[in-house]
């Protein structure tokens, strides 16, 4: 029987990520959220409950254990409802242009971020930064099923990216950040954690919207990135006395191979999976190609998916 000690819980959404299932639900008054899951959710929860004692801005654990029927469950409380993602979206004017209050709260949320990182770093070697390229690229499952990219050309560009971020920090990292995981007051999901170089996730922010095609509904125009960066640079400099912008070339090569990581479709009449598989393939060579001649990645340039299937006469595709 409910008490008033006992919330009542009422069903969000099932848990995808999680190989063991599970789901998200929140209490009455909305304050506190519950998910279920497996040994990942576990994971997940003492890395969150480790950052929270590290000053990060993220949700406090508030109760966590195993269900009757065996589950992991985690009780966190909420940072709000609405993510940076819902916000830009809700306050699109017909546009696709990205709202200013949205990009000043993902710098402001960014700056906390990296602080907290910066207070927790720990000197990286050669071996440290692969071991974040193999995890934060799933290079594993990218070269599997993208045989054709574990090549010499791949190879030595990562090695390049290694080597171009040699005296970055390596500091307590989220490896999927981005605006629909930042809410105003700090960061959830925290499944995919591991070391990273101190501004890989805050300062991808708003550079890895094209790697989604245009379906995001929204775009950041070159002010607002530029505005974003220099924001997080200042907080950079003050933190560890290096801008993370001169990084953003090897960062944003690793990411590509992340958003190409388990995209192969298993089913071949799925015709709209297989052309955003060669879709997040092309944006792989895009900024490879663009890393090879300047160091650097400029997400800007690329296609979106519309023009990419109207380029290659993609079937299947409205």
């Amino acid at each position: 029987m409910h008490t008033p000690h006992s919330p009542r819980w009422h069903f969000v959404k099932k848990r995808t990520a999680d190989p063991a299932g599970g789901a998200v639900y929140v209490d009455d008054d909305h304050t506190r959220y519950r998910r279920t899951g497996g040994e990942a959710l576990a994971a997940e929860a003492a890395y969150q409950q480790q950052l929270a004692g590290l000053g990060y801005p993220v949700p406090r654990v508030l109760e966590n254990g195993t269900t009757d029927d065996g589950h992991v469950f985690v009780v966190e409380e909420s940072l709000g409802e609405r993510s940076l993602h819902d916000m830009a979206l809700e306050s699109l004017d017909g546009t696709r242009a990205l709202s200013d209050t949205v990009v000043d709260l993902a710098a402001e949320v960014g700056g906390r971020l990296l602080r907290a990182q910066a207070a927790h770093a720990v000197p990286a070697d050669l071996q440290m930064l692969r071991s974040w390229v193999r995890e934060a690229g799933w290079t594993d499952n990218v070269f599997a099923e993208n045989p054709d990219f574990d090549s010499p050309r791949v190879r030595a560009a990562l090695e390049r990216a290694v080597a171009q971020l040699a005296g970055v920090p390596m500091v307590p990292g989220h490896l999927d950040y981005g605006l629909p995981n930042v809410l105003p007051v700090g960061v959830i999901d925290w499944q995919h954690h591991g070391l990273v170089p101190h501004g890989y996730d805050a300062g991808l922010a708003l550079e890895i919207v094209p790697f989604k095609g245009g379906t995001k509904g929204y775009l950041a125009s070159p002010e607002q990135r530029r505005r974003y960066l220099e924001t997080l640079d200042k907080v950079a400099r003050a933190t560890t006395g290096q801008s993370l912008s001169q990084h953003l070339g090897p960062y944003l090569l690793v990411k590509g191979l992340f958003f190409l990581a388990l995209m192969k479709p298993t089913n071949p009449a799925r015709t709209d999976k297989y052309l955003k598989w060669q879709y997040r393939r092309h944006l792989v060579l895009e900024g490879l190609e663009q890393y090879e001649r300047t160091g650097a990645v400029d997400t800007a340039h690329f296609l979106t998916l519309d023009d990419f299937a109207a380029r290659h006469g993609a079937p299947g595709h409205p």
